[in-house]
């Protein structure tokens, strides 16, 4: 089995006149966390919805886990084992926390609709291994006690927490976090860096999109970073962090420098 879990080759991605994505090629290895980031309106969003079956690259191919995501629908791409979070948090406001990891559970379930209209055995387990593996969930991302609350009622943070344990219910392989630190104080994002290392010792693959350059250069084994669509750097933290095009990319170029 090969170490790439996840190959983002040569894509360009267009809308009309404008180039989103230019020739951008990424290489996610199992079991790493890679950061992805740049200034905003540098194609991040663009690369996680090419990735998950929003767009179709205008140029280009995205292989996971050694098949074409070519063609397939969000639903079969989430059933090849890819999940994602939202940059703003998309909860179904009315349902309980244990109900929103459910509908998550639902991505792999064998029933028919058939079968959930007449309440059959086969229905009836599986919904029972749902809710037990979304309490197990929401247990791991420390909300357990709100279980039982609405989704709405649930403090900013929480809500966060809820939103990818929903994600980790479809049991996938690779993990796309979209600014999960957006809002948090910095407690917050603390424990955020100590769950996502947590999140990739039960054996996941995580793809962080995140502005709060302290997140990224903590938990991420590598960086990779846009500006303009183009990738201008990949690497270790480190050397992200010296380089002298991300320093430009994100403070901006002195024209009066000589």
């Amino acid at each position: 089995m090969s170490d790439i879990l996840l190959d983002f080759n040569n894509v360009t991605m267009q809308f009309g006149g404008v180039t989103a994505l230019s020739e951008v090629t990424l290489q996610i290895s199992r079991g790493e966390i890679l950061g992805l980031i740049g200034p905003n309106g540098a194609g991040k969003t663009t690369c996680f919805n090419v990735m998950t079956g929003v767009y179709s690259p205008t140029i280009g191919s995205v292989t996971f886990n050694g098949q074409s995501m070519a063609g397939l629908k969000r639903f079969e791409i989430t059933k090849a084992g890819i999940a994602r979070t939202f940059q703003n948090i998309r909860l179904f406001s009315q349902m309980t926390a244990v109900e929103n990891v459910m509908v998550g559970a639902d991505a792999r379930k064998k029933s028919s609709v058939g079968g959930a209209i007449l309440r059959t055995p086969r229905q009836r387990r599986e919904e029972n291994e749902a809710r037990e593996r979304a309490m197990e969930l929401l247990t791991f991302m420390g909300i357990s006690d709100r279980a039982n609350n609405a989704a709405r009622n649930l403090p900013y943070g929480y809500q966060r927490r809820l939103e990818i344990a929903r994600a980790l219910a479809t049991e996938p392989q690779l993990l796309c976090l979209d600014e999960p630190a957006a809002g948090f104080n910095p407690a917050e994002k603390q424990e955020l860096n100590e769950l996502i290392l947590k999140i990739r010792e039960q054996g996941y693959t995580v793809l962080l999109i995140e502005h709060d350059m302290n997140v990224v250069m903590k938990v991420s084994d590598r960086v990779a970073v846009l500006d303009f669509g183009k990738k201008i750097a990949d690497g270790l933290p480190a050397d992200i962090r010296s380089n002298p095009d991300v320093i430009a990319a994100y403070l901006g170029v002195d024209d009066n420098a000589s």
